[in-house]
């Protein structure tokens, strides 16, 4: 079962009764025959439910305001079949909360010129009513998607598919949960900022968890439990022979690890939390009946690869936008093939044209983008308030191009900031024993890098093999946010004059609040 089974879009056919009841009769049957088309095609993930004509500014009223009580409802398509008078549609968008795509299609593909009469042209007017529904939703600012082609194009459906996607994934984020265990690293700014606004504008709620809670759920673990996750651990990843032998310490570790994973688990379905972040320099409590430490061994770098790669958020060091945007990205790409995680710039590699940037982090990479069966492996990290053994999974990421992103608070709005990247083969690694990417931002690494800088992008991101800067295009205009993208095309030059430009539309924006 896919979680996107739990969701519908809603399709309503923009009409009026100028023609008479047999024209908007027969147009509710065409609009039938589409929207099950559509459904039949196989590449658009959400089920689309016809709602039928919508004639008068009262019946466009309520199928609206059923629609943001639709909890299964994740979204409206609108199409105009013929002209069709906007203004009835003014009352009913200004009460839709979910988002909207516009599609400007016809039932006909082509003009029947030997036979094209006016009962035809009646039926047929999308060139006319789609504009006069573009006109309004254009003088009421509205957030909207629009998609041109016919209904059977397959590209047409796949830009729906893309939407539908990303409406999903914003379902999904408002009642998301992120509970941070213990807060940031001290002093950093870019992981840091508003949560109120995040919530107004992004939907997620952010809890700060103290590390005492998460212990009382750590020391409830069975060893049974704990012993039956070990073993999955064994059948899931290549071990070496230290992992596997219950007399040493690297076993231990691992057992500590597999502890904490189901501690966290626990804790995360407890509360309903869809995502969390961690912090080197808070990892458990003192017992006060047993004066002694209560609490991990050391970050627990295996639990978060393993929880990603469940679907649930995950951001380091306390960074709880980047563990938020983790589940969108996974939420997007669900039934994908390819992979995301969350990612951390890590060093720079200078080799002229083939200049990258690594990506990696202490442990915390997902396992979804390796190239090939990750290894177990157990090693030592001398960071933060514990310097321990710990186990983690090593690997490299695939080959292959992508899209990281990031969410930065410029304290007037949120910036959202696309880099189309691509993953590169890395040279062997063996005295840095972590996941870890290699790649080159477009459209080239000097541009790439600069650019995200002058954005104010972060050192940590999320990333997708399977998604296109569309997805994420559709994502800030659902949320009304700045977006900047980095690609091919772009020039410092003119990425300066855009970042110059949003500036003014922001501050003038808000003055006009």
């Amino acid at each position: 079962m896919s979680a996107f089974d739990n969701f519908e879009i809603w399709w309503v056919t923009g009409a009026q009764l100028l023609y008479g009841g047999d024209a908007v009769v027969a147009v509710d049957g065409h609009s039938k025959e589409m929207v099950d088309g559509l459904n039949r095609s196989g590449n658009i993930p959400v089920k689309i439910v016809y709602k039928g004509t919508a004639n008068s500014s009262r019946e466009v009223e309520a199928i609206m305001k059923a629609a943001n009580n639709e909890e299964k409802c994740i979204g409206i398509i609108t199409w105009m079949h013929t002209f069709s008078p906007a203004k009835m549609w003014i009352h009913g968008l200004q009460s839709l909360r979910k988002p909207l795509l516009h599609f400007h299609t016809q039932y006909n593909a082509e003009i029947p010129w030997d036979t094209m009469d006016m009962d035809f042209m009646n039926l047929n007017q999308s060139a006319h009513g789609d504009r006069e529904f573009g006109h309004i939703c254009a003088r009421m600012r509205l957030h909207r998607k629009v998609v041109v082609g016919h209904w059977k194009d397959v590209e047409a459906q796949k830009h729906i598919a893309v939407w539908a996607r990303v409406a999903a994934a914003w379902a999904d984020a408002q009642d998301m949960l992120i509970l941070r265990f213990g807060d940031q690293m001290n002093n950093v700014a870019v992981t840091d900022g508003d949560k109120v606004s995040a919530e107004q504008v992004m939907g997620y709620h952010v809890d700060y968890t103290p590390v005492s809670e998460l212990m009382e759920y750590f020391k409830k673990v069975s060893d049974s439990e704990v012993d039956a996750l070990v073993s999955e651990y064994h059948k899931l990843y290549e071990c070496g022979a230290d992992i596997l032998d219950k007399n040493s310490v690297a076993y231990k570790k691992v057992w500590n690890a597999a502890k904490a994973e189901l501690a966290l688990r626990a804790i995360l379905k407890a509360k309903g939390a869809k995502g969390f972040t961690t912090n080197f320099d808070d990892l458990g409590t003192d017992d006060i009946k047993s004066d002694k430490f209560v609490g991990f061994d050391q970050i627990p770098g295996l639990a978060s690869q393993r929880l990603m790669a469940e679907g649930y958020g995950f951001g380091a060091e306390g960074d709880w936008k980047s563990a938020a945007l983790y589940r969108t990205v996974w939420f997007m790409t669900q039934g994908m093939p390819t992979g995301c995680s969350f990612l951390e710039d890590y060093t720079l590699n200078f080799d002229g044209a083939r200049s990258s940037i690594l990506q990696a982090h202490m442990l915390e990479i997902c396992p979804l983008i390796a190239a090939n069966k990750p290894r177990l492996e157990v090693h030592f990290l001398g960071i933060g308030i514990r310097k321990e053994q710990t186990a983690r999974l090593v690997f490299t990421s695939k080959v292959g191009k992508g899209v990281t992103a990031t969410v930065v608070d410029m304290g007037n709005r949120f910036r959202l900031i696309v880099n189309d990247v691509e993953c590169i083969k890395p040279k062997p690694l063996p005295k840095l024993p972590v996941a870890s990417a290699l790649w080159i931002p477009a459209p080239d690494f000097k541009t790439g890098a600069g650019a995200w800088i002058l954005a104010g992008g972060t050192h940590h991101s999320c990333f997708s093999y399977d998604i296109t800067p569309e997805f994420w295009q559709d994502y800030a205009e659902i949320a009304g946010m700045e977006m900047v993208h980095i690609n091919e095309k772009t020039t410092i030059e003119d990425f300066k004059k855009e970042l110059r430009m949003n500036e003014v539309y922001y501050l003038l924006n808000k003055s006009l609040c």
